[in-house]
């Protein structure tokens, strides 16, 4: 059974699952924490390079942790969800629930934003090529509402 940790009150899912999976957590994303809305883990896995023009990455969120919307230029993004649950949203699309298994293309030029349920830990492997553009964060109200929407 997983370890269930507090966050605001509310038990969260899958903590154990997601420190434990098979790429290993990762190293806290400094780099990246400007366009987070809370802590997220990366681990790299095959860099960008001369002779490989992707970059592939493990990245785990804590609950609630989101990024800001974001647009890949030159390239694409596809997310392959490995553990726990998580939200993903192109602009102008309902936000799409996710759970182990599914897998997200997020063309080039698409505006969009993924990341964990309040109440879950979330990984997903990434897969990119090209450059990221961060633009604003999610709107908080919006965000808080899905899992609402959800346990309906």
């Amino acid at each position: 059974m997983n370890k269930l940790t507090k966050v605001a009150g509310v038990l969260a899912k899958n903590e154990a699952a997601v420190k434990h999976n098979i790429f290993g957590l990762g190293e806290l994303n400094t780099g990246s924490s400007p366009y987070f809305s809370g802590a997220s883990y990366l681990k790299g896995l095959v860099p960008s390079g001369d002779d490989v023009d992707v970059h592939v990455g493990s990245v785990s969120f804590e609950p609630g942790s989101h990024n800001n919307w974001h647009i890949h230029h030159d390239g694409y993004q596809i997310i392959l969800v490995t553990t726990g649950e998580g939200w993903a949203q192109i602009a102008g699309q309902p936000a799409q629930s996710l759970k182990p298994g599914d897998v997200v293309v997020f063309h080039d030029g698409e505006k969009h934003w993924h990341g964990a349920k309040k109440n879950s830990w979330f990984t997903h492997l990434v897969i990119g090529k090209g450059t990221t553009e961060w633009l604003e964060p999610v709107n908080q109200k919006d965000y808080d509402q899905l899992d609402q929407q959800e346990e309906k």
